[in-house]
């Protein structure tokens, strides 16, 4: 699998402190025993083995000896100073954290939150799924009864630890929507599993089935999507971020029945929070679009909403 400087940047910042080393190795081009001759250089002694068990997360550098050869990694692999050793602190604790991003939870970004934690644990879902967002753009389709009809994603992710084979996705109609007509589609690398859903504020979660497990590491593209179509108006467009990830397309097409007069992006901090960021975006000629581009997404919510008179 090739690995780019976006990834290792990335992987610098979430961890693990094994796959961020391994991806370094990778993009910088070296190989261990080259590695270890670089060190020699620098007066630290490490074996190829110790190098090779560290990359594979067999073993973590935890003596003074093993800390001083991370250091030097760092000098040896052109990473910013003490990016390696961030990732090896703390105690157990502190150590689990970086073994995934940082995580806000439902219920600070979601009103229905009761829902979809009693959905989630229903499908006994863990609380990140082991999985953290490389990229997703995500197509959304407004109909001539100004109603939401359906949504596309494709989305690129990263599992952050070993034997991942599936991913929830949420969908929360609006006001009237009836989850139990809701379609969802499988597109692309994935097939559908169970599917749950709450009618009284219109939420669905799928499970969407990969056809291999994933390692620790290992990325996945896969495209799904809902037809929906049983909601009143729909005003605005809302995405949750329960982590922080890659980049976010969002792009909004109305039917030219039905033309916005005004749209604009938000983004807020959680779901009871002021809105900010506002910026006006112009609706596109022939194809009736408008679109944001998030390339670091935060934890938080990013939208984008419209006013039809």
């Amino acid at each position: 699998m090739s690995h780019t400087e976006a990834d290792l940047a990335q992987l610098l910042h979430t961890g693990p402190f094994h796959l961020a080393l391994r991806t370094a190795f990778a993009v910088r081009g070296l190989p261990l025993q080259r590695v270890q001759h670089h060190l020699a250089h620098r007066g630290v002694k490490v074996g190829v083995t110790s190098l090779s068990y560290w990359q594979q997360g067999a073993r973590r550098p935890q003596r003074p000896e093993s800390l001083k050869a991370v250091r030097a990694l760092e000098e040896v692999l052109q990473l910013p100073g003490n990016s390696l050793l961030r990732l090896l602190s703390g105690d157990a604790a502190g150590r689990a954290d970086v073994e995934r991003p940082a995580g806000r939870s439902y219920r600070s970004l979601v009103e229905a939150s009761g829902s979809v934690e009693e959905l989630l644990a229903e499908l006994e879902s863990p609380a990140d799924g082991g999985l953290h967002t490389v990229g997703h753009h995500e197509r959304v389709r407004i109909g001539a009864a100004r109603e939401l009809v359906g949504r596309e994603s494709q989305h690129v992710v990263r599992a952050h630890r070993d034997g991942v084979d599936r991913y929830l996705a949420i969908h929360h109609g609006d006001s009237g929507c009836d989850p139990s007509r809701v379609e969802v589609r499988a597109v692309e690398n994935c097939r559908t599993g169970r599917v749950r859903w709450h009618a009284g504020t219109g939420v669905l979660v799928a499970e969407l089935l990969f056809d291999a497990r994933l390692r620790a590491g290992d990325t996945h593209l896969f495209s799904y999507g809902f037809e929906d179509g049983t909601a009143g108006p729909s005003g605005e467009y809302v995405r949750g971020f329960s982590f922080a990830g890659g980049q976010y397309v969002l792009q909004v097409r109305f039917d030219e029945a039905a033309l916005p007069v005004r749209c604009r992006r938000f983004a807020q901090s959680s779901a009871g929070a002021p809105r900010g960021g506002r910026a006006e975006l112009t609706l596109s000629g022939r194809h009736r679009t408008v679109h944001v581009v998030e390339q670091g997404v935060r934890p938080g919510i990013l939208g984008i909403d419209w006013d039809w008179s």
